[in-house]
């Protein structure tokens, strides 16, 4: 089983950049598709970013909501995702999720949840 355990989330002011890391464990790492999800208060749980594996050059995706902002990167020798959180602003507060599937998706994980809190 993989484990995706995050950190890196806190309170900062609008405006204001953040770095969250998810460190992966308990399987190959490279060959796994990662991705950061987040949960607001009273709302369902949303995609933010993915990066695709390096097999397949690491393509990246983001959520129309962060595009611009928000930067997701990974180290395969360190079994490691990050997401650069730049220009924060209030609404992106929420717990923010690191997420891993394998190639056919047949095997999903997800982390515990870091929270994010974007106020002055």
């Amino acid at each position: 089983q993989v484990q995706l355990v995050e950190s890196g989330g806190g309170l900062v002011q609008p405006g204001g950049s953040l770095t969250l890391s998810c460190t992966a464990s308990g399987s190959i790492f490279s060959i796994y598709t990662m991705g950061w999800y987040r949960q607001a208060p009273g709302k369902q749980r949303e995609l933010v970013a993915r990066i695709l594996t390096g097999l397949t050059g690491g393509r990246t995706n983001y959520a129309d909501s962060v595009k611009g902002r928000f930067t997701i990167s990974r180290d395969n020798t360190k079994n490691m995702v990050y997401l650069q959180m730049n220009s924060l602003k209030p609404e992106d507060t929420a717990v923010y999720y690191c997420n891993a599937y394998n190639p056919l998706r047949s095997y999903e994980y997800w982390g515990q949840g870091t929270q994010v809190t974007v106020s002055s």
